[in-house]
């Protein structure tokens, strides 16, 4: 029986980093965030999808999804966010879920969902084992300006943005606290993988 795991943090918690962990140990990784891209590519439905709603202004210049340009309407708007993940979410779950079914019809032991809005878009309900990646405020906001160039209030705005890490947290199985070094992630990370490999 293939047990699936779901995988969360917030922005600039360090979610990527567990995620490319599990998957140099042999864990297969669905990740969310790469479904989501790979649906928005030119000739996709998402891509349709989008511009139909949001119109020729959300694309570069080579035609292609402008995901930052996407991305700022979205983190200033509510109403734009909302509008998205309505479009998009069912895209999502519905290619995730045939990944997950074709994971088990292999009968891999283990699958990770790598998934940003894992409890938002109640991808929980799917698994067996939830764990978030958590990291306190300002080492987060730091984190963010550092790997995005930002400036701390527009830092501080894409964190707003999202559920807080404290809610994903009280909701998670499991709790990986990346406050530390990499060596201290790493040494969280081989505990996990103790116990996905005993489940």
């Amino acid at each position: 029986m293939t047990k699936v795991i779901g995988l969360t943090g917030g922005i600039a918690s360090g979610k990527s980093t567990v995620s490319g962990m599990l998957a140099q140990v042999g864990f297969p990784i669905i990740d969310a965030d790469l479904v989501a891209h790979r649906l928005q590519q030119p000739g996709q439905p998402g891509f349709e999808r989008l511009v139909d709603q949001f119109g020729r202004g959300i694309l570069a210049q080579n035609g292609e999804l402008d995901r930052a340009r996407l991305g700022q309407l979205a983190f200033g708007n509510s109403d734009i966010r909302k509008q998205l993940n309505q479009l998009m979410q069912p895209l999502i779950r519905e290619t995730i879920m045939e990944q997950v079914a074709g994971f088990k019809r292999s009968r891999v032991p283990v699958v990770i969902l790598d998934a940003p809005l894992l409890f938002e878009q109640h991808y929980d309900d799917d698994c067996d084992l939830t764990v978030v990646v958590t990291v306190d405020y300002p080492t987060q906001v730091q984190r963010l300006q550092k790997r995005n160039g930002y400036d701390r209030k527009t830092a501080q705005e894409r964190i707003a943005a999202q559920m807080p890490l404290a809610q994903k947290k009280a909701q998670a199985d499991l709790v990986i606290d990346n406050n530390g070094d990499y060596h201290q992630l790493q040494k969280q990370v081989a505990q996990l993988v103790q116990r996905l490999h005993s489940i």
